[in-house]
């Protein structure tokens, strides 16, 4: 029997914060199917039981509170400053860098597994040292230069592991290889 991949809902009436969140998300957990519903009536419609978590505005989560509550293992309230106590809330107000870093933070304090984001990072091949040391120093915000200064290599060398590290984890952006550092627990997202 073939095994379902899991399906996460995206439930805003803002076209752009939807689509903006479902790219961040298939970037960020590969393993999983986003959905995006522009309203309470088409999530409710759809399912709402099947998807492994709810990502939703905080209008949407007042206007159907009791569902939510109801369902607060599931559900992460996409806040602007305004966070709702008692169930996870994940900044809107800030860059994708941040945000994947308060996901793989709300990753890290969730109890039981099946209530985790499906993360599966693996690499084709496995990174040597020294190139886990340079996606340590990019994940933690460093440019070449800087990783090139901290290792005390040349920018060339630099860059030459760069590629190496994208080209083994199947990777083509900087944003990719946050996310990948932070699923694989080579950052640490308490600390940055």
């Amino acid at each position: 029997m073939m095994q379902q991949r899991p399906v996460i809902a995206i439930l805003t009436a803002n076209v752009l914060v939807g689509v903006g969140l479902r790219s961040i998300l298939e970037k960020a957990v590969p393993a999983a199917d986003v959905e995006l519903f522009g309203n309470f009536q088409e999530f409710a419609e759809a399912d709402p039981e099947r998807f492994i978590h709810y990502f939703v505005t905080a209008q949407l989560f007042a206007a159907h509170n009791a569902f939510f509550r109801a369902r607060s293992h599931r559900t992460i309230v996409l806040a602007n400053g305004q966070t709702p106590a008692g169930v996870h809330c994940i900044d809107v107000q800030t860059d994708e860098e941040r945000f994947v870093h308060s996901l793989m933070r709300l990753q890290h304090s969730v109890r039981r597994p099946e209530h985790a984001l499906p993360v599966q990072p693996q690499a084709a091949q496995p990174l040597t040292e020294r190139e886990a040391e340079v996606l340590t120093l990019i994940a933690g915000g460093l440019i070449n230069k800087q990783v090139a200064d901290r290792l005390g290599i040349g920018l060339t060398t630099v860059i030459s592991h760069r590629r190496n590290i994208m080209e083994k984890l199947g990777i083509r952006t900087a944003a990719g290889l946050v996310v990948y550092a932070l699923a694989a627990g080579y950052v640490d997202p308490d600390g940055m």
